[in-house]
C-alpha cells in the first residue's frame, strides 16, 4: 500500500481542545462574506416588503433592495436573516419557518473584494408591521405589488426576487468570468 504525504489525502490529527480541533489559520485571501437576505411574500395579496436605500448609504443609493445584511462571525445564516430583518423592517420570523429562495454568488462585492454568498430566504409567516427602522440607512420599508417591483432595485437581489416570483433558477452567479 502506497504511503502518502499528509498534506495529500491522509487525515492529520490537529491538537485538540474541549474535543474539538484546533482551528486552522483562515485563508485570508480567499473569504468570502456571506449575507442573508428575506423576501417577506403575503401571497394572499402578492405583496413583498422592499427597502428603499437612503441617498446616505453605502452602497446602491436610493435603489430598491430586499432586507439584507452581513452574517456576523459564528452567526448561523438562517440567524443573520431573522435579525437583519428585525433590524431593518421590524417584522419578526422564525429561523424554522425560512425557506432557501435563491442564492446569489457574486465575484466581488462593496464590502467584499473576494466575493459574497447571498442566502436569499422567503417567508410566508412573519408578525408585526413593516417599518423603517434605519432612516439613515434606507429612505423607506413597504409593502410592494410583487407584479409591479420597481426597476431601479438592486441588481443581484432584483434577480433573485424575480427568479423566486417566477419559480425559476435557484443560483445565480455575478461578475464571474
Amino acid at each position: 500500500m502506497p504511503t502518502n504525504p499528509a498534506d495529500e489525502g491522509t487525515p492529520v490529527a490537529q491538537p485538540t481542545t474541549d474535543g474539538q480541533p484546533k482551528a486552522l489559520k483562515p485563508a485570508l485571501e480567499s473569504m468570502t462574506l456571506l449575507v442573508a437576505a428575506v423576501i417577506v411574500h403575503d401571497k394572499a395579496t402578492n405583496r413583498v416588503v422592499l427597502l428603499q436605500r437612503s441617498d446616505q448609504a453605502k452602497f446602491a443609493k436610493g435603489k430598491w433592495d430586499l432586507p439584507v445584511g452581513k452574517s456576523e462571525p459564528g452567526e448561523p445564516i438562517t440567524q443573520t436573516a431573522v435579525r437583519e430583518l428585525y433590524e431593518e423592517t421590524g417584522l419578526t420570523v422564525k429561523p424554522e419557518s425560512l425557506r432557501v429562495a435563491h442564492v446569489i454568488h457574486g465575484a466581488w462585492g462593496v464590502e467584499a473584494p473576494n466575493g459574497f454568498l447571498t442566502v436569499v430566504f422567503v417567508a410566508h409567516e412573519w408578525t408585526g408591521e413593516p417599518e423603517n427602522r434605519e432612516p439613515r440607512k434606507h429612505a423607506q420599508v413597504c409593502w410592494a405589488d410583487a407584479d409591479a417591483i420597481p426597476e431601479n432595485f438592486v441588481d443581484t437581489t432584483s434577480s433573485a426576487l424575480h427568479q423566486y416570483l417566477a419559480g425559476g433558477p435557484q443560483v445565480s452567479l455575478d461578475g464571474w468570468q
